[in-house]
């Protein structure tokens, strides 16, 4: 089995616990605004990998990765999920710590067929980090061109397996730096067991040069990044969310 691969970074200290080796799917049915990786979308292209050449990859540098592991994310790896499952059993052989960058969109609870293949990764699945785009269900179609239940569900999924969670959330002016929306996220996530950490990324335009690149118009053309401070405020709105949920379930 074959995987496609967008790129491999040696040195990822942003993508889980730990200094780790982090491999890019090639892929995703996503179209976020404010995606900063346009060049994985396309489903075919990508390097051509077989798990042991990613493995022999990982083992140059096994050294660094001690406290950390490999991280796969994309693109959309659960698009591949046949090969991403293959990879994951293949390093908890050897001991290496898995996670799973993810943002949910493949999972289906209706396909019993694919969630069948979920139970199979989530045993070998030590962290999955989920991007969490937007709460409000037409806010998400409007802000990435998909719904957003399934990804839901997945989270939900997760909790019921107990495989540890870390929500990601880019906060975005005038689109996801919304008070409403946010208190609304905390006292969704709130309600799941295996929370372990919440991540909130403000909004760049670091990507922006990919779009030029690729003669593709940037969605959000005219937004300015969102400053540290309102990043911080943003945060304390989603942790009151899940303080004020988490007291109501006592």
């Amino acid at each position: 089995m074959v995987g496609h691969i967008h790129s491999l970074e040696s040195f990822g200290t942003v993508d889980g616990p730990g200094t780790r080796y982090v491999v890019f799917f090639q892929g995703c049915p996503m179209r976020c605004k404010y995606c900063h990786n346009p060049d994985t979308w396309e489903m075919t292209g990508g390097r051509e990998m077989t798990v042991d050449e990613i493995l022999f990859e990982y083992e140059k540098g096994k050294e660094f990765y001690k406290t950390g592991g490999i991280t796969c994310t994309g693109g959309e790896p659960m698009m591949q999920i046949d090969f991403l499952t293959e990879l994951f059993e293949a390093c908890k052989a050897k001991g290496i710590h898995t996670c799973l960058d993810t943002s949910g969109i493949a999972f289906k609870p209706s396909n019993t067929a694919y969630v069948e293949k979920c139970e199979r990764l989530a045993k070998v699945t030590d962290l999955v980090m989920l991007d969490i785009k937007h709460i409000d269900p037409e806010e998400h179609k409007k802000l990435t061109g998909q719904p957003n239940d399934g990804i839901l569900a997945f989270a939900k999924f997760l909790e019921e397996r107990n495989v540890p969670l870390w929500i990601r959330h880019v906060v975005v002016p005038g689109i996801t730096y919304n008070e409403k929306y946010l208190h609304q996220l905390g006292r969704y996530i709130g309600t799941l067991k295996n929370l372990k950490a919440l991540d909130v990324l403000p909004y760049h335009t670091m990507g922006k040069i990919k779009y030029t690149n690729l003669g593709i118009p940037y969605p959000l053309e005219g937004v300015e990044p969102l400053d540290k401070a309102d990043a911080l405020k943003a945060k304390e709105i989603i942790l009151a969310g899940i303080k004020e949920v988490r007291a109501e379930m006592k």
